[in-house]
């Protein structure tokens, strides 16, 4: 391992350790009690240190939701061309939740708690649309490419298909994180969440279809 590689490493390890912190100490004394003092001391680095990582405790809590992300992305970036891009989606996210050799963030002990709570704090809520909005650009960039488009142009494809598989994505992990019974860790957590996450992929496409067959309908009666 080179100097560059270690020195990845090293950063890597910090900023986890970061993030733990920010979510542990948010989970035992709440937001508005937690400071980026007590992050930083709680990982063992100066405040300084914090401050290359995060913008603020709320980000570092919420740091998960960029890796999964980032994650999700990265296997939309492999799945098959000829596949639909709304497919793809939702097929990289199940993909995302099927690794058993690198599970999904969410389904880590405490995390599911930091989620029920992100609706309750609004300042977590910005937090965690801003690190949505983020992934789900990369995504629009990632399905513009499958399509064959240039970056910024006037096809609304790549727009409606993120926004409408990534809000399913969203909706089923708030309805999941709202079902939590306040333990630490759930043995049928992953299951749980995939099974919920691919009824509501079958929920959206259930509607689109419904939608579709009165559009047709209503156009044959003109």
């Amino acid at each position: 391992m080179d100097v560059e590689d270690r020195r990845q490493r090293k950063a890597r390890q910090t900023r986890n350790a970061l993030a733990a912190a920010a979510l542990d100490l948010i989970l035992e004394s709440g937001l508005d009690a937690v400071t980026v003092a007590a992050i930083a001391e709680r990982a063992d680095v100066t405040r300084r240190t914090f401050s290359r990582y995060f913008v603020g405790k709320e980000d570092a809590a919420l740091d998960f939701v960029r890796e999964d992300g980032d994650r999700i992305n990265a296997m939309l970036r492999d799945r098959p061309g000829a596949e639909p891009p709304l497919l793809a989606y939702r097929r990289a996210v199940g993909d995302w939740l099927a690794d058993q050799e690198n599970p999904a963030t969410h389904l880590r002990p405490r995390v599911r708690r930091l989620l029920a709570l992100v609706d309750a704090e609004p300042a977590l809520f910005a937090a965690y649309e801003r690190i949505r909005v983020d992934a789900q650009e990369d995504s629009v960039r990632i399905i513009a490419g499958r399509l064959g488009l240039e970056e910024g142009g006037s096809d609304m494809r790549p727009a409606v298909v993120v926004d409408a598989a990534a809000g399913v994505l969203s909706a089923a992990l708030r309805i999941w994180a709202r079902g939590t019974s306040g333990r630490d860790h759930e043995p049928d957590a992953a299951a749980d969440l995939a099974s919920l996450v691919e009824r509501a992929y079958d929920a959206l496409m259930g509607e689109a279809a419904l939608a579709a067959s009165h559009t047709e309908t209503s156009t044959t009666r003109k």
